[in-house]
């Protein structure tokens, strides 16, 4: 469970990422490009990636037994609004006859979806410390 939600960070952080580039390519459409052609393609993945990740999450905080529960289960809440809401703005993007490189520009600083952003790096970081076993200081006794 929690690898399937890893990559599903890692999805949209390379949307991300791939949406950054796009943005500075000033495009006014996503037609006639090789990126124009890529970007509803990673914009579709990163909806497919968002959808369901909170309640993910909440079950992987139940299947991991995950304490304290209640402090995780605060930030899935978090999680789900700022997923709805990037989704909302993801979604009208996807709807425009065509995407431009300003229209990504303008998704890229939204609010929502960086507050989006933020939550999935803690998310990812606080993921890949779950699969480390802590590490144990054991004092020398000079020997």
């Amino acid at each position: 469970m929690l690898a399937e939600i890893r990559d599903r960070c890692d999805t949209v952080e390379e949307c991300y990422e791939f949406l950054l580039a796009y943005a500075a390519q000033g495009l006014p459409s996503d037609q006639g490009s090789k990126s124009g052609g890529q970007v509803r393609e990673f914009l579709h993945r990163a909806v497919d990636a968002l959808t369901g990740l909170p309640e993910a999450c909440a079950m992987a905080v139940k299947q991991e037994g995950l304490e304290p529960a209640s402090k995780y289960l605060a930030f899935v809440a978090v999680l789900e609004r700022d997923a709805r809401d990037s989704l909302a703005a993801i979604e009208v993007v996807l709807a425009q006859p065509a995407i431009s490189s300003q229209l990504i520009d303008n998704l890229n600083a939204s609010i929502h979806f960086r507050a989006l952003l933020t939550d999935l790096f803690l998310l990812g970081e606080i993921l890949r410390k779950q699969n480390k076993p802590a590490v144990e200081v054991v004092a020398s006794d000079g020997d």
